[in-house]
């Protein structure tokens, strides 16, 4: 399947690749290799696109819809947590008066290093 027919079968984009990822401690993660994933309302980039982070690229492998109900602490290490717990405790405080709601869907972006 190619990377055009993938993001075909998806939804538009509601922001860009830009604003994906801009909180330092999270850009701290993703530079020293503790964060591969990341959680958003909307749809932020198309497989296969490019995210530069402090002149170093990452590419977006796979991107798909899960609800917070479905979150696993694997799913947490993902995000550079040690666990579900972890993760939902640091949203919450980011968004103060975000409901966690189980069957509140969000887009999972996941991205590796682009290889030299």
């Amino acid at each position: 399947m190619s990377t055009e027919h993938e993001n075909a079968a998806l939804p538009p984009k509601t922001c860009t690749i830009e604003r994906m990822i801009t909180v330092q401690e999270d850009i701290d993660k993703v530079l020293a290799g503790k964060k591969t994933a990341t959680r958003r309302n909307g749809r932020y980039a198309d497989i296969g696109e490019i995210m530069t982070l402090q002149d170093r690229s990452y590419v977006v492998n796979r991107i798909y819809s899960q609800s917070l109900g479905e979150l696993t602490d694997e799913h947490a290490h993902q995000e550079g947590y040690a666990s579900v717990e972890e993760y939902k405790e640091a949203i919450l405080a980011f968004h103060p008066g975000m409901p966690w709601l189980p069957h509140m869907k969000v887009w999972v972006h996941e991205f590796s290093p682009v290889q030299e």
